[in-house]
């Protein structure tokens, strides 16, 4: 699959989730990304047999990541020149910070 291709399902996934569609649907989306064999050089180690499946694990779940970013980031632009309050920013400190306040509880 092509990296614009897995950008495309991270964006339809964001869309879903927030169109109130079922998280299983997402994740059916989200692991048409994900190879479902993997080459291992034969005699492989367990050490080569882990590199070779992260490698081939790499591209698409980067290419996943960057449309999930893509996406944030248009949305954040969008928000933001709109004026719209709280700002971006103020949004994620204040989720950084209840993430960080959750790991202490």
């Amino acid at each position: 699959m092509k990296e614009n291709e897995i950008k495309l399902k991270a964006i339809a996934a964001l869309t879903a989730l927030r169109g109130g569609v079922d998280e299983s649907l997402v994740s059916d989306l989200l692991g048409e990304v994900i190879p479902r064999e993997f080459s291992v050089p034969e005699g492989a180690t367990a050490e080569e047999a882990g590199l070779a499946v992260l490698a081939q694990l790499s591209e698409p779940l980067s290419a996943l990541v960057n449309g999930f970013i893509l996406a944030f980031d248009a949305v954040a632009d969008a928000h933001d020149e709109a004026g719209a309050e709280p700002g971006t920013e103020t949004i994620l400190q204040g989720l950084a910070l209840r993430l960080a306040s959750d790991n202490f509880d």
